[in-house]
Protein backbone atom coordinates (compact mmCIF):
# COMPACT_ATOMS: atom_id res chain seq x y z
CA UNK A 1 0.00 0.00 0.00
CA UNK A 2 1.21 3.45 -0.94
CA UNK A 3 -0.25 6.65 0.75
CA UNK A 4 0.10 10.14 -1.23
CA UNK A 5 0.88 13.07 0.44
CA UNK A 6 -0.66 16.29 -0.32
CA UNK A 7 1.98 19.11 -1.26
CA UNK A 8 3.43 21.14 1.17
CA UNK A 9 2.74 18.90 4.18
CA UNK A 10 4.11 19.85 7.54
CA UNK A 11 7.19 17.42 8.60
CA UNK A 12 4.86 17.37 12.50
CA UNK A 13 1.57 16.25 10.57
CA UNK A 14 3.33 13.83 8.21
CA UNK A 15 4.85 12.24 11.54
CA UNK A 16 1.50 12.02 13.02
CA UNK A 17 0.15 9.64 10.40
CA UNK A 18 3.45 7.85 10.41
CA UNK A 19 2.81 7.38 14.12
CA UNK A 20 -0.59 5.95 13.57
CA UNK A 21 -0.14 3.58 10.60
CA UNK A 22 2.97 1.56 12.03
CA UNK A 23 0.46 1.34 15.29
CA UNK A 24 -1.49 -1.24 12.96
CA UNK A 25 1.92 -3.08 12.56
CA UNK A 26 3.26 -1.89 9.54
CA UNK A 27 6.26 -0.65 8.96
CA UNK A 28 6.74 3.14 6.96
CA UNK A 29 9.23 3.83 4.35
CA UNK A 30 9.01 7.41 3.52
CA UNK A 31 10.24 8.83 0.05
CA UNK A 32 10.34 12.46 -0.69
CA UNK A 33 9.52 13.82 -3.91
CA UNK A 34 10.04 17.20 -5.48
CA UNK A 35 6.61 17.71 -5.51
CA UNK A 36 4.90 15.41 -2.85
CA UNK A 37 5.94 12.53 -0.47
CA UNK A 38 4.65 9.52 -0.56
CA UNK A 39 4.54 6.59 2.25
CA UNK A 40 5.46 2.98 1.99
CA UNK A 41 3.99 0.26 3.89
CA UNK A 42 5.73 -3.12 4.59
CA UNK A 43 3.98 -5.63 6.15
CA UNK A 44 0.55 -7.36 5.71
CA UNK A 45 -1.81 -4.69 4.82
CA UNK A 46 -4.85 -6.40 3.91
CA UNK A 47 -6.36 -5.44 7.77
CA UNK A 48 -5.97 -1.69 7.00
CA UNK A 49 -8.59 -0.06 6.51
CA UNK A 50 -7.74 2.37 3.64
CA UNK A 51 -10.65 4.82 3.93
CA UNK A 52 -9.41 5.52 7.90
CA UNK A 53 -5.91 6.21 6.49
CA UNK A 54 -7.67 8.94 3.86
CA UNK A 55 -9.67 10.83 6.01
CA UNK A 56 -6.66 12.33 7.22
CA UNK A 57 -6.70 15.68 6.33
CA UNK A 58 -3.05 15.35 4.44
CA UNK A 59 -3.70 12.06 2.48
CA UNK A 60 -3.87 12.95 -1.06
CA UNK A 61 -4.33 9.46 -2.61
CA UNK A 62 -3.73 5.64 -1.59
CA UNK A 63 -2.82 2.95 -4.02
CA UNK A 64 -2.91 -1.00 -3.56
CA UNK A 65 0.44 -1.74 -4.75
CA UNK A 66 -0.45 -5.55 -6.73
CA UNK A 67 3.45 -6.43 -7.07
CA UNK A 68 5.24 -8.76 -4.23
CA UNK A 69 7.99 -6.41 -4.06
CA UNK A 70 7.53 -3.42 -2.32
CA UNK A 71 11.07 -1.81 -1.60
CA UNK A 72 12.10 -2.16 -5.11
CA UNK A 73 8.91 -1.25 -6.35
CA UNK A 74 8.82 2.05 -8.09
CA UNK A 75 5.48 3.30 -6.46
CA UNK A 76 7.05 2.95 -3.68
CA UNK A 77 9.89 5.31 -4.87
CA UNK A 78 8.69 7.13 -8.26
CA UNK A 79 12.58 8.80 -8.66
CA UNK A 80 15.10 6.72 -9.57
CA UNK A 81 17.61 5.74 -7.27
CA UNK A 82 21.08 6.84 -8.41
CA UNK A 83 24.01 4.84 -5.99
CA UNK A 84 27.73 6.77 -5.84
CA UNK A 85 30.32 4.90 -5.17
CA UNK A 86 34.06 6.09 -4.62
CA UNK A 87 33.60 9.32 -6.27
CA UNK A 88 31.03 7.57 -9.52
CA UNK A 89 27.79 7.78 -9.60
CA UNK A 90 25.05 4.98 -11.20
CA UNK A 91 21.82 5.27 -12.13
CA UNK A 92 19.45 7.40 -14.70
CA UNK A 93 21.20 9.90 -16.26
CA UNK A 94 24.70 8.50 -15.94
CA UNK A 95 26.09 5.49 -17.69
CA UNK A 96 29.20 3.33 -16.08
CA UNK A 97 30.75 0.70 -17.58
CA UNK A 98 32.46 -1.90 -15.31
CA UNK A 99 35.28 -3.64 -16.65
CA UNK A 100 38.38 -6.72 -16.60
CA UNK A 101 38.66 -10.31 -16.72
CA UNK A 102 36.51 -13.33 -15.89
CA UNK A 103 39.15 -14.43 -13.18
CA UNK A 104 41.78 -13.25 -11.84
CA UNK A 105 45.18 -14.80 -12.96
CA UNK A 106 47.85 -13.71 -11.54
CA UNK A 107 49.24 -9.99 -10.41
CA UNK A 108 51.02 -9.20 -13.34
CA UNK A 109 47.41 -10.02 -15.60
CA UNK A 110 45.05 -7.99 -13.34
CA UNK A 111 47.46 -4.93 -13.07
CA UNK A 112 48.11 -4.95 -16.61
CA UNK A 113 44.23 -4.80 -18.05
CA UNK A 114 43.17 -2.68 -15.24
CA UNK A 115 46.11 -0.01 -16.41
CA UNK A 116 44.51 -0.15 -19.86
CA UNK A 117 40.91 -0.20 -19.86
CA UNK A 118 41.68 2.53 -17.21
CA UNK A 119 43.26 4.36 -20.00
CA UNK A 120 39.83 3.71 -22.06
CA UNK A 121 37.53 5.04 -19.73
CA UNK A 122 36.41 2.25 -17.64
CA UNK A 123 34.82 3.08 -14.26
CA UNK A 124 35.41 -0.16 -12.14
CA UNK A 125 37.71 -3.50 -12.06
CA UNK A 126 35.98 -6.53 -12.38
CA UNK A 127 38.06 -9.53 -11.62
CA UNK A 128 36.73 -12.93 -10.11
CA UNK A 129 38.04 -13.87 -6.99
CA UNK A 130 36.49 -16.94 -6.21
CA UNK A 131 34.18 -18.46 -9.23
CA UNK A 132 31.68 -20.72 -9.40
CA UNK A 133 32.08 -23.07 -12.38
CA UNK A 134 29.93 -26.13 -14.20
CA UNK A 135 32.26 -28.75 -13.58
CA UNK A 136 34.70 -29.02 -10.15
CA UNK A 137 37.21 -29.70 -12.37
CA UNK A 138 37.37 -26.34 -13.84
CA UNK A 139 39.73 -23.24 -12.92
CA UNK A 140 37.73 -22.26 -9.79
CA UNK A 141 39.51 -19.15 -8.80
CA UNK A 142 42.72 -18.14 -7.07
CA UNK A 143 40.31 -17.42 -3.97
CA UNK A 144 42.04 -15.29 -1.13
CA UNK A 145 45.29 -14.01 -3.32
CA UNK A 146 43.04 -13.00 -5.85
CA UNK A 147 41.26 -10.57 -4.14
CA UNK A 148 44.86 -9.06 -3.14
CA UNK A 149 45.94 -8.84 -6.81
CA UNK A 150 42.94 -6.65 -7.57
CA UNK A 151 43.47 -4.56 -4.22
CA UNK A 152 46.94 -4.13 -5.16
CA UNK A 153 45.57 -3.08 -9.12
CA UNK A 154 43.15 -0.66 -7.49
CA UNK A 155 45.65 1.15 -5.31
CA UNK A 156 47.91 1.29 -8.62
CA UNK A 157 45.10 2.90 -10.70
CA UNK A 158 42.10 3.61 -8.65
CA UNK A 159 39.51 1.64 -10.01
CA UNK A 160 37.36 1.28 -7.39
CA UNK A 161 36.69 -3.36 -7.48
CA UNK A 162 33.56 -5.81 -8.22
CA UNK A 163 33.61 -9.14 -7.32
CA UNK A 164 31.60 -12.08 -7.00
CA UNK A 165 30.99 -13.20 -3.41
CA UNK A 166 30.34 -17.29 -2.62
CA UNK A 167 28.77 -17.65 0.70
CA UNK A 168 28.34 -16.02 3.59
CA UNK A 169 31.49 -17.04 5.16
CA UNK A 170 33.42 -14.54 2.83
CA UNK A 171 31.09 -11.69 3.82
CA UNK A 172 33.28 -9.71 6.21
CA UNK A 173 36.42 -9.93 3.76
CA UNK A 174 34.19 -8.70 1.05
CA UNK A 175 33.02 -5.86 3.07
CA UNK A 176 36.44 -4.76 3.48
CA UNK A 177 37.95 -5.17 0.70
CA UNK A 178 35.37 -4.81 -2.42
CA UNK A 179 33.75 -2.02 -3.42
CA UNK A 180 30.55 -3.33 -5.35
CA UNK A 181 29.83 -7.16 -4.02
CA UNK A 182 28.29 -8.98 -7.12
CA UNK A 183 26.02 -11.86 -6.66
CA UNK A 184 25.93 -14.14 -9.42
CA UNK A 185 23.33 -15.80 -11.87
CA UNK A 186 23.55 -19.08 -9.52
CA UNK A 187 23.21 -17.18 -6.27
CA UNK A 188 20.57 -14.64 -7.27
CA UNK A 189 17.93 -16.82 -5.09
CA UNK A 190 20.46 -17.70 -2.18
CA UNK A 191 18.12 -16.28 0.22
CA UNK A 192 20.41 -16.43 3.04
CA UNK A 193 23.21 -14.70 1.41
CA UNK A 194 21.09 -11.97 0.57
CA UNK A 195 19.60 -11.18 3.74
CA UNK A 196 23.17 -10.79 5.11
CA UNK A 197 24.11 -8.92 2.28
CA UNK A 198 20.91 -6.80 2.94
CA UNK A 199 22.23 -5.97 6.91
CA UNK A 200 25.73 -4.28 4.88
CA UNK A 201 25.84 -1.16 3.80
CA UNK A 202 27.72 -2.27 0.58
CA UNK A 203 26.20 -1.81 -3.35
CA UNK A 204 25.27 -4.75 -5.07
CA UNK A 205 25.38 -5.66 -8.05
CA UNK A 206 22.19 -8.79 -8.42
CA UNK A 207 22.95 -10.46 -11.50
CA UNK A 208 19.45 -12.39 -12.96
CA UNK A 209 19.26 -15.94 -12.66
CA UNK A 210 19.88 -18.22 -15.33
CA UNK A 211 15.84 -19.06 -15.87
CA UNK A 212 14.64 -16.11 -13.64
CA UNK A 213 11.52 -13.98 -14.42
CA UNK A 214 11.82 -10.58 -13.95
CA UNK A 215 9.65 -10.41 -10.90
CA UNK A 216 11.88 -13.29 -9.45
CA UNK A 217 14.43 -11.68 -9.72
CA UNK A 218 13.03 -8.06 -8.27
CA UNK A 219 11.82 -10.16 -5.66
CA UNK A 220 15.63 -11.21 -4.82
CA UNK A 221 16.60 -7.36 -4.73
CA UNK A 222 13.77 -6.89 -2.16
CA UNK A 223 15.39 -9.90 0.30
CA UNK A 224 18.49 -7.26 0.28
CA UNK A 225 16.42 -4.28 0.46
CA UNK A 226 14.00 -5.43 3.39
CA UNK A 227 16.93 -5.81 5.44
CA UNK A 228 18.03 -2.04 5.02
CA UNK A 229 20.30 -2.09 2.28
CA UNK A 230 19.01 -0.19 -0.79
CA UNK A 231 22.08 -0.14 -2.81
CA UNK A 232 21.00 -2.58 -5.26
CA UNK A 233 22.29 -2.74 -8.88
CA UNK A 234 20.01 -5.10 -11.49
CA UNK A 235 22.16 -7.13 -14.12
CA UNK A 236 20.78 -8.17 -16.87
CA UNK A 237 23.35 -11.11 -17.93
CA UNK A 238 20.91 -13.13 -20.13
CA UNK A 239 18.57 -16.19 -19.68
CA UNK A 240 18.37 -19.78 -21.01
CA UNK A 241 16.25 -20.76 -23.50
CA UNK A 242 15.78 -23.62 -25.81
CA UNK A 243 18.53 -21.38 -28.70
CA UNK A 244 22.03 -23.34 -28.10
CA UNK A 245 23.92 -20.77 -30.66
CA UNK A 246 24.52 -18.19 -27.98
CA UNK A 247 25.32 -19.02 -24.33
CA UNK A 248 22.49 -17.17 -23.03
CA UNK A 249 20.01 -15.34 -24.90
CA UNK A 250 20.27 -11.45 -24.01
CA UNK A 251 16.89 -10.31 -22.82
CA UNK A 252 16.88 -6.56 -23.63
CA UNK A 253 13.48 -5.98 -23.09
CA UNK A 254 14.04 -6.60 -19.65
CA UNK A 255 15.95 -3.24 -19.16
CA UNK A 256 12.46 -1.49 -20.14
CA UNK A 257 10.49 -3.43 -17.85
CA UNK A 258 12.68 -3.32 -14.58
CA UNK A 259 12.79 0.65 -15.57
CA UNK A 260 8.92 0.31 -15.65
CA UNK A 261 8.42 -1.65 -12.40
CA UNK A 262 11.46 -0.38 -10.39
CA UNK A 263 13.71 2.73 -9.29
CA UNK A 264 16.78 0.72 -8.97
CA UNK A 265 19.33 0.63 -11.43
CA UNK A 266 19.87 -1.92 -14.38
CA UNK A 267 22.98 -2.81 -16.59
CA UNK A 268 24.01 -5.06 -19.03
CA UNK A 269 26.55 -7.95 -19.60
CA UNK A 270 26.86 -8.84 -23.48
CA UNK A 271 29.93 -11.15 -22.73
CA UNK A 272 27.99 -13.73 -20.68
CA UNK A 273 24.63 -12.73 -22.44
CA UNK A 274 26.54 -13.88 -25.45
CA UNK A 275 29.49 -16.07 -25.03
CA UNK A 276 30.93 -14.61 -28.45
CA UNK A 277 33.38 -11.68 -28.21
CA UNK A 278 32.76 -10.77 -31.69
CA UNK A 279 28.90 -10.01 -30.52
CA UNK A 280 29.95 -7.85 -27.50
CA UNK A 281 30.38 -4.30 -29.26
CA UNK A 282 26.72 -4.93 -31.37
CA UNK A 283 25.31 -6.06 -27.78
CA UNK A 284 26.93 -3.10 -25.36
CA UNK A 285 25.64 -0.61 -28.49
CA UNK A 286 22.29 -1.86 -28.33
CA UNK A 287 21.99 -2.41 -24.34
CA UNK A 288 22.66 1.66 -24.63
CA UNK A 289 19.81 2.56 -27.05
CA UNK A 290 17.73 -0.13 -24.74
CA UNK A 291 18.59 2.27 -21.73
CA UNK A 292 20.47 0.61 -19.56
CA UNK A 293 22.64 2.78 -16.86
CA UNK A 294 25.89 0.90 -17.77
CA UNK A 295 27.56 -2.18 -19.04
CA UNK A 296 29.74 -5.14 -17.34
CA UNK A 297 32.19 -6.41 -19.90
CA UNK A 298 34.96 -8.96 -20.21
CA UNK A 299 38.63 -7.63 -21.08
CA UNK A 300 41.43 -10.13 -21.02
CA UNK A 301 44.80 -9.07 -22.54
CA UNK A 302 44.96 -12.80 -24.03
CA UNK A 303 41.71 -14.30 -24.30
CA UNK A 304 43.19 -17.38 -26.02
CA UNK A 305 45.05 -18.70 -22.82
CA UNK A 306 42.45 -17.56 -20.21
CA UNK A 307 41.49 -19.56 -17.99
CA UNK A 308 37.98 -18.76 -17.04
CA UNK A 309 35.48 -17.72 -20.45
CA UNK A 310 38.06 -16.68 -23.14
CA UNK A 311 36.28 -17.20 -26.09
CA UNK A 312 33.38 -14.23 -25.00
CA UNK A 313 36.69 -12.30 -23.68
CA UNK A 314 37.53 -8.99 -25.57
CA UNK A 315 40.84 -7.37 -25.79
CA UNK A 316 41.88 -4.27 -24.12
CA UNK A 317 42.67 -2.96 -27.76
CA UNK A 318 39.19 -3.73 -28.45
CA UNK A 319 37.60 -2.32 -26.01
CA UNK A 320 39.28 0.89 -26.60
CA UNK A 321 37.80 1.05 -29.92
CA UNK A 322 34.42 0.13 -28.59
CA UNK A 323 34.42 2.51 -25.66
CA UNK A 324 35.16 5.44 -28.70
CA UNK A 325 31.43 4.37 -30.14
CA UNK A 326 29.94 3.72 -26.45
CA UNK A 327 30.69 7.30 -25.62
CA UNK A 328 29.16 8.77 -28.68
CA UNK A 329 25.90 6.45 -28.08
CA UNK A 330 25.55 7.48 -24.55
CA UNK A 331 26.04 11.13 -25.37
CA UNK A 332 23.28 10.99 -28.20
CA UNK A 333 21.25 9.27 -25.49
CA UNK A 334 21.73 12.32 -23.16
CA UNK A 335 23.83 10.77 -20.58
CA UNK A 336 26.75 11.14 -18.93
CA UNK A 337 29.48 8.77 -19.50
CA UNK A 338 31.21 8.29 -15.67
CA UNK A 339 34.71 7.22 -15.53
Amino acid sequence: MVVVLKPDVPVEKRNELIKEIESLGVKVQVTEGVEVSILGLVGDTSNINKYRIASNDIVANILRVQEPFKKANKMFKPDYTIIEVCGRKIGEGYFTVITGPCSVESEEQIEGIAKAVKESKAAFLRGGAYKPRTSPYAFQGLGLEGLEYLKHAKKHTGLPIVSEIMSVDMLERFVDDVDIIQVGARNMQNFVLLKELGKTKKPILLKRGLAATIEEWLMSAEYIMSEGNDRVILCERGIRTFETYTRNTLDLSAVQAVKRLSHLPVIVDPSHATGKAWMVESMSKAAVVAGADGLIIEVHNNPSLALCDGQQSITPEEYSLLMEKIEKLVEFEGKKLVF
